[in-house]
């Protein structure tokens, strides 16, 4: 609207530059070329091009002025108004002359009412001069004849003014329908551009993000990067990047309010409910405006940090959504559509540097499992060589003494060779036993015969045999009945009691005691051993229950790692568990939990 304004401005500008020209043209007609009858024609004639040259001048000032606007259809109206009449005052004056083509300047206004007004100003303009022209045939007839009145000199002049008018007026429609068109679709392509342009500007900044985070296959280090580049485009006061994980929303990454208190990297929280399984059925960005309806599980704690709005945009991998990234802000309905927009696109360029990162996170950790691995059975079989050499060698040694000198010893002397012999030979059934059943619990070919057991008489019977096999440490049993009966293995469960006591009082200062303990508490059974012994620092508590799992140090006693691994896993088949209580220098509890038999 405001260019189709200019330009009528520019026509109006031009028109006065006709209008000017016009003035020395009429001043030569009326003061050379013309002769009057009388000199009241001649006056009427300079009077009127008098009035031409002020208005011309004045209308000339005025159209190369700066005028509002709102004035502009005003002026050119009174232009056009001024025209005519100067115009029309011509062939009044100069009616005198028979056949004058002063006549024919009525075509003027007809051109000028079109060229402004476009068909209407084109047919409204001969109507209006349809007077004019029967007051100058009146007045010629009346005044100049012969030839008398003649209805002819209206009506010819008359209809050709109306076909000019058409056709100039159509022709200026249709020029400025078409400028309209032209200026419209220019318009909508200066809009494209810019939204192509935006378009390449989302683009731009979703790769600057996205090859941030695939700077580095670290997390911490590729999510900082990423957190730099995102800071710029779309600010947020809380982030964070969610993976879903069989029904399990887990936070990867965190920065900004309450990452370190509020899922922090690491949390592990169920996806029903919660604003990411809404992502991953519609696939698409989720926009809350104000989360004070706390439409979702985790909204409330996003509400007591004062954070109100959030926008959350999945990950795509492929044709499946894996996660979302999400930005939550204090203010309320604080994000734009560009910001939104900005944000989904980057979800599906995030999706595989994620991925990525996550399953390096997983092959490194699998390649650390393995070295741990590889290191522990090094170690075992280190030990194993160890354990294996010492009573075989005792064992050998024994046997060589008697077998030549049996004889010359002393029936005290060949029970003690036999006993050590003895001795020594339990030791390695008992590593090889050792070692075969985590073998079969690792194929999975270990056996079981369950039935009814009395948990509290294996108790008492493993505590008694354990306190008969040895004379250092002081076994105490503690079993408070009623105990209900468990279903399980009897031989089984007392491997793992034995298995406990055993540990218990390896780990025993001389003439300290270890307490067993069994009592029935909601609906489980609970068996506890302890001892006052150097303890378990809590970054060895998860070590011991491993395979070939020992600590090192000054407390370190002989051993394959293997007896408390057997007793975990004897007792998640009975569906029990075994846990540790301990701490340096205060002794460690070990309990082991069993249901009750329904």
């Amino acid at each position: 609207m405001k260019l189709d304004q200019q330009r009528r401005w520019q026509l109006e500008r031009w028109i006065s530059w006709v209008r000017l020209a016009a003035v020395p043209w009429a001043a030569l007609e009326v003061g050379v070329f013309s002769s009057y009858p009388s000199s009241g024609y001649e006056l009427a004639a300079w009077v009127t091009t008098a009035i031409l040259a002020v208005g011309a001048t004045a209308f000339f000032l005025v159209d190369h002025s700066r005028v509002s606007p709102r004035y502009r259809p005003v002026i050119s109206l009174g232009a056009l108004v001024f025209d005519s009449a100067i115009i029309w005052a011509f062939p009044l004056i100069y009616t005198f002359e028979s056949g004058t083509p002063i006549r024919q300047l009525l075509f003027f206004p007809v051109v000028e009412a079109a060229v402004r007004f476009g068909l209407v100003g084109g047919l409204a303009m001969p109507l209006a001069q349809a007077p004019i022209l029967v007051a100058t045939e009146w007045w010629r007839s009346d005044h100049f004849a012969p030839p008398a009145f003649t209805i002819d000199h209206i009506t010819f002049p008359l209809a050709l003014q109306f076909v000019m008018g058409a056709i100039i007026g159509r022709l200026v429609n249709r020029l400025m329908s078409e400028g309209v068109l032209a200026r419209t679709r220019a318009s909508e392509a200066e809009a494209l551009r810019d939204q192509l342009g935006r378009r390449v500007d989302l683009l731009d900044a979703a790769n600057r993000c996205a090859r941030a985070l695939s700077s580095s296959l670290e997390i911490e280090e590729a999510f900082a990067a990423f957190i730099r580049e995102l800071r710029g485009l779309v600010p947020f006061d809380r982030t964070a990047i969610v993976l879903a994980d069989d029904g399990v929303a887990r936070v990867i990454a965190a920065a900004g309010a309450g990452a370190e208190t509020v899922f922090p990297a690491g949390t592990r929280r169920p996806v029903a409910g919660s604003l990411l399984e809404e992502v991953i059925w519609s696939g698409q960005a989720i926009y809350r405006a104000d989360m004070s309806d706390q439409r979702h599980a985790e909204e409330q704690e996003f509400i007591e940090l004062g954070l109100r709005c959030r926008v959350a945009a999945p990950l795509v991998v492929g044709a499946r959504t894996v996660g979302m990234l999400s930005l939550v802000r204090v203010e309320p309905d604080s994000f734009t559509d560009d910001e939104i927009e900005l944000v989904s696109l980057l979800g599906s360029f995030l999706g595989s540097a994620v991925q990525n990162i996550r399953a390096y996170e997983a092959e490194r950790t699998n390649v650390e499992e393995l070295r741990r691995l590889s290191a522990l059975r090094a170690d075992f079989v280190s030990l194993v060589s160890h354990e294996l050499r010492s009573p075989m060698a005792a064992g050998i040694g024994s046997a060589k003494t008697l077998h030549p000198r049996w004889r010359e010893l002393t029936p005290e002397q060949r029970e003690s060779f036999l006993a050590l012999i003895e001795h020594e030979t339990s030791l390695l059934a008992e590593l090889v036993t050792d070692v075969l059943d985590t073998s079969r619990i690792e194929s999975g070919s270990f056996s079981y015969s369950f039935g009814e057991v009395d948990v509290g008489e294996v108790v008492q019977e493993s505590a008694a045999m354990a306190e008969r096999g040895q004379d250092e440490v002081r076994i105490r049993a503690d079993v408070r009945r009623p105990i209900p009966p468990v279903r399980g293995d009897r031989e089984r469960l007392r491997q793992v009691i034995t298995n406990l006591i055993d540990n218990a009082v390896k780990y025993s200062p001389a003439g300290g005691e270890v307490e067993v303990g069994a009592y029935a508490e909601n609906g489980r059974i609970n068996v506890e051993v302890t001892d006052h012994g150097p303890g378990v620092a809590p970054e060895h508590q998860t070590l011991i229950f491993e395979k070939f799992g020992r600590v090192s140090g000054e407390h370190a006693k002989p051993g394959t790692g293997l007896g408390l691994f057997i007793a975990r896993s004897i007792a998640q088949a009975h569906g029990g568990t075994v846990e540790i209580e301990s701490s340096p220098g205060q002794g460690s509890t070990f309990r082991l939990e069993l249901p009750v038999e329904n």
